[in-house]
């Protein structure tokens, strides 16, 4: 799958939806999209109940994405987080990551307690803290082409300028790819992709800090991943929300039918006949 990762971006810019669970992954791979995203604030919100701070552990993550990869035929792209602690930390995640299936992984410039890179009140660590992650990731795993991505958040925290600055250090440093968390204009978007010359993943989250440009915008600019991390959980809790809203207060779900998934359906993207046993 690494392999594969990196041929698709090779060919140009792909879109990368999130998936908080293996069914939707399954749902993304049947779109046709050519890789999923797994967001820790994905797993963190939908699987734990719990805030994008940090909150899993790192064996929790590695037994939820092997679920994810395990349920796709396409590559896997993980959040590490800040790499759960140090150097050795983040060689570790890399290994259990790639063990459990996934094709690359980012790691971010943080200081944890990490937070939601499009909230305020973020720390980074020293540059040289980072290159020394990234030096210590990219020498742990075992298939050569598992892509290793440098997230910096230093746009907001330290201006436009550091995240430059990080950006080539971190390349520098032995990163893959580079991914800029939070920029906040068009402009600084096509400046970015100027001045970074490596492989660049666009994070297009709603109700952030950047502006929502396509997939076609940021492939003119010389992007070549579009993660949209939280799209599809936004979407599902919406909508569950309104359908449970309607049960509570019609106390039938009739209403509703014709929004659901069937039965059929369902069985249809779990590749599951039920005349038949089932051989997993």
């Amino acid at each position: 799958m690494p392999a594969r990762l990196r041929a698709a971006i090779r060919k140009g810019c792909i879109a990368i939806p999130g998936a908080y669970n293996a069914l939707t992954a399954r749902l993304i791979e049947r779109v046709g999209f050519d890789a999923v995203y797994v967001s820790g604030a994905g797993l963190a919100n939908a699987t734990a109940g719990l805030p994008d701070i940090g909150l899993l552990t790192l064996s929790e993550v590695a037994q939820l994405v092997s679920y994810i990869a395990a349920a796709v035929d396409i590559p896997v792209i993980v959040d590490a987080d800040t790499g759960f602690g140090g150097p050795a930390n983040a060689a570790r995640t890399v290994r259990l990551l790639e063990s459990a299936g996934a094709a690359g992984l980012h790691i971010e410039d943080q200081a944890f307690p990490k937070r939601c890179g499009h909230l305020a009140g973020k720390s980074l660590v020293d540059v040289d803290e980072m290159a020394e992650k990234l030096r210590a990731a990219t020498a742990a795993r075992r298939d050569r082409d598992f892509l290793i991505i440098a997230r910096t958040d230093a746009r907001s925290v330290e201006g436009f300028d550091s995240a430059i600055h990080r950006a080539r250090a971190y390349v520098a440093a032995g990163a893959d790819a580079i991914f800029p968390e939070s920029l906040q204009t068009s402009g600084e978007f096509r400046r970015f992709a100027r001045e970074i010359d490596a492989t660049l993943l666009a994070n297009m989250t709603e109700f952030g800090r950047s502006p929502l440009l396509s997939v076609r915008q940021l492939a003119s600019m010389g992007y070549r991943m579009v993660i949209f991390p939280q799209t599809a959980l936004r979407i599902a809790m919406r909508s569950q929300e309104t359908a449970l809203k309607e049960l509570k207060r019609r106390g039938t779900q009739r209403g509703s039918i014709g929004k659901m998934q069937t039965r059929a359906e369902l069985y249809d993207l779990l590749d599951y006949d039920p005349t038949k046993e089932w051989s997993g």
